[in-house]
């Protein structure tokens, strides 16, 4: 296994605090948004196997069986599918969709066609993969996720009392609920954008005195009203009153899967996605908004949050999603509990995120009790006279363990496991 160095990202909207919290270092007074953990090509993370830092994208360029192993390399090529992240949101990040694999192939194929450059800021396809995610908080963290229902979004638009929403107001209730989210989100990107902003600033005001008075829908229009502040006169904050706000607890997590439309609007939490920067923009954001594209990309579906909570399977606990890319779960280590055997099958990224986790590299089955999780009850004997080095993890801290090396977990402290599914 090998000790990760990885980079973090200055976006504008990251919190200056929550990353130094968890990794114990001094705020910089910057913006820290995303601790990357992976191979991306965008900051892949380093290991030093003894001749100095290298980047873990060209250590699995040179043996992609040896460290993927071959099933993984068979399934998705050579290179590490997935990429896992910390996230800290200080401010809203844009409002935003993913491609399906087959629009990503397709969108991509065409750009590269037309030559329109890579580094474009009207480029809307970095590669040609979908780019799933799964954000777990590890604070109290705010989102929004999906549409409303046709009706509930007319109930909180109509609660503003702006005269200017009317019209979208009556779409909403009369239309068939893909043509009511198609035709309202279709008009408020479309709008001149003087109109629109004037629309933006009223629902705004509207939002935050709402929220003051509070009732069912205060924490929602409280979040729009942040939005505004951010983003003034942006159409994206009329959109997002169309999307579900959700406010996730620690352990809680959110699968934003293609053409689901979402954005983060703060707290931290571990993220997880396949290895793509596909995004098609809908507000909140000066970056190019695509507004035919996204739309031919957008699922106009009502569907609630999907608010996700681990499921327990042999102490692993599981963040139950439908892709194969990446699996993410989380172990509790507890003093005094017996060394458990990590899976070896598939390449790993472990993230500790509370207390102290020890990992050990060992040798072959036989000897004395160590927890598997291969499934419900199971357990394995691992042989001291085969354990080899040992790694201390603290918050923050995180490994590379290639397909077939065995680990075991012990220590007391909170361990997330990004892999894919074996």
């Amino acid at each position: 296994m090998d000790r990760l160095a990885n980079t973090v990202r200055p976006y504008a909207w990251g919190s200056t605090t929550a990353l130094p919290e968890l990794l114990g270092t001094a705020p910089t007074g910057e913006p820290q948004a995303e601790m990357w953990m992976g191979a991306h090509p965008g900051a892949p993370s380093r290991i030093d196997r003894g001749a100095g830092p290298v980047s873990l994208a060209e250590v699995i360029d040179a043996a992609p069986e040896a460290e993927l192993g071959a099933d993984t390399v068979r399934a998705f090529g050579p290179r590490l599918p997935f990429l896992l992240k910390l996230l800290a949101a200080g401010s809203p990040l844009s409002l935003q969709v993913h491609p399906d694999l087959a629009q990503a192939r397709e969108g991509f194929a065409d750009e590269e066609r037309r030559g329109v450059p890579i580094d474009a800021a009207h480029r809307n396809y970095k590669d040609a993969n979908h780019k799933p995610e799964l954000i777990v908080a590890l604070t109290p963290f705010d989102g929004l996720c999906g549409f409303r229902h046709p009706a509930q979004a007319a109930d909180l638009l109509e609660g503003l009392d702006v005269d200017d929403l009317k019209p979208y107001v009556d779409v909403l209730r009369a239309s068939p609920e893909e043509d009511a989210l198609r035709e309202v989100l279709t008009a408020v990107l479309s709008a001149e954008r003087h109109a629109i902003a004037t629309t933006v600033e009223r629902a705004a005001v509207a939002a935050d005195q709402l929220a003051a008075k509070g009732g069912p829908h205060a924490d929602a229009y409280a979040a729009y009203a942040v939005l505004a502040h951010h983003y003034p006169g942006d159409p994206g904050v009329l959109a997002a009153m169309l999307l579900n706000h959700v406010q996730l607890q620690p352990g809680e997590a959110l699968f934003l899967g293609a053409g689901i439309p979402h954005a983060y609007l703060g707290g931290l939490g571990v993220e997880l996605m396949a290895n793509s920067d596909n995004v098609l923009r809908c507000g909140l954001t000066p970056k190019h908004v695509d507004v035919p594209e996204l739309l031919r990309v957008v699922r106009f579906e009502a569907r609630d949050a999907g608010v996700l909570r681990p499921e327990d399977a042999d102490g692993e606990e599981v963040y139950e999603t439908p892709i194969d890319e990446f699996r993410l779960s989380r172990f509790a280590a507890a003093p005094g509990a017996a060394p458990r055997l990590l899976p070896s099958r598939t390449p790993q990224v472990l993230l500790c995120t509370a207390g102290v986790v020890e990992l050990r590299e060992v040798g072959t089955e036989a000897g004395a009790g160590v927890s598997t999780g291969a499934g419900a009850g199971a357990t394995a004997a691992v042989a001291g006279a085969g354990a080899g080095a040992g790694l201390t993890l603290t918050p923050g801290d995180s490994v590379f363990v290639p397909a077939g090396e065995r680990i075991t977990l012990s220590g007391d402290g909170m361990l997330f496991r990004a892999t894919v599914v074996a």
